[in-house]
């Protein structure tokens, strides 16, 4: 049986062959083409996501494309929002995968390199989706002057996580995304371009390079 074939059916071979998903059929809608409202959301940069207790490698050279992105958000003046995992031991999640991020701990700090300044926001979330029980719906309607965001540019960790599910709820909520392909990244390869291909097929994401990105602003 074909190398290629094997990579569709069983997720073996390159990754880069690998199509799960009819993405001719996924064109994002561009609604808000006649009044775009940005909002950069950086999901779970934390010292734990990337150096610590359940690290991944792969976020590592992926920082100073987040730092430009961010630096070009607040020089244009879009607002940039942190989602930070902040666990505590009743969270359900703890379950999945242990004690992470934890209130108050290094670990649930964005790192250093991508720290926030005083005009960002930082939402505390306690599972994968930085909607769900968190205040950033209410943060991002006050952007932009009271008129709200109406876009999401998105970047962070996990592409299959928490990166998917928060652009799941942003599609239930009305916004458009803008995901960061070459700022947000999985524990492998082939959970990376799945993941992307999840959310363009299903949220109609745009993907797209931070440069490229950068200049929408």
């Amino acid at each position: 049986m074909p190398g290629w074939f094997l990579a569709r059916i069983h997720g073996q071979g390159p990754a880069e062959q690998i199509n799960v998903y009819n993405l001719e059929t996924a064109v994002a809608p561009h609604v808000y083409n006649n009044d775009r409202r940005y909002a950069v959301l950086v999901v779970d940069m934390l010292h734990d996501f990337v150096y610590g207790k359940v690290k991944c490698d792969r976020a590592v050279p992926m920082i100073p494309r987040s730092g430009e992105l961010i630096n070009s958000a607040r020089s244009a003046g879009v607002p940039v929002l942190y989602s930070n995992d902040s666990h505590t031991r009743k969270d359900f999640e703890i379950e999945r995968w242990g004690e992470h991020a934890m209130r108050g701990t290094k670990g649930a700090r964005v790192i250093g390199e991508l720290r926030p300044r005083k005009k960002d926001i930082q939402i505390p979330k306690t599972t994968y989706s930085s909607f769900f029980n968190t205040r950033l719906e209410r943060e991002l309607k006050r952007t932009h002057d009271g008129k709200g965001s109406n876009t999401l540019v998105i970047s962070g960790l996990h592409t299959d996580c928490c990166v998917r599910h928060t652009t799941a709820d942003a599609f239930f909520r009305g916004y458009e995304t803008i995901i960061a392909e070459d700022a947000v990244n999985s524990f492998t390869e082939l959970q990376y371009r799945t993941g992307l291909q999840y959310l363009k097929f299903w949220y109609l994401a745009d993907t797209l390079p931070t440069k490229k990105i950068s200049k929408l602003f």
